[in-house]
């Protein structure tokens, strides 16, 4: 394994990086009136997957490390779910959805490979 010196180095981090840049971009052709709905709670659930590899990496513990690494997974469950949800209420086409999601279980992989190796 590389020499990881930074969470910018960690893969998981990278990807789910790209991620937040795909949905803000996806999200921008959102209607207005969901901007304080759909729209902030999906970037917001996005950018804490980042943020909670970022913040993992700088504790001094294995345990605390986890804590940080289980909630951006589950903020990546939170996206899967809001994906779906605007495919299902057109908000972005099939396509689009399709190559969101196909990210965001690669982010998961990478996330969970992550994970272990810190054990």
């Amino acid at each position: 394994m590389a020499n990881i010196l930074s969470f910018t180095d960690i893969k998981a981090w990278q990807k789910a990086h790209e991620l937040v840049l795909e949905v803000y971009k996806l999200t921008k052709s959102f209607p207005k009136f969901e901007e304080f709905c759909l729209t902030n709670q999906i970037r917001r659930a996005v950018i804490s997957i980042a943020s909670n590899i970022a913040e993992g990496f700088k504790r001094k513990s294995a345990k605390d490390s986890g804590h940080f690494y289980n909630i951006a997974d589950g903020s990546l469950e939170e996206v899967k779910y809001q994906l779906i949800l605007s495919k299902d209420l057109k908000y972005i086409s099939e396509s689009e959805f399709n190559k969101t999601y196909n990210l965001t279980e690669e982010v998961g992989r990478l996330l969970c490979g992550w994970y272990k190796s810190q054990q």
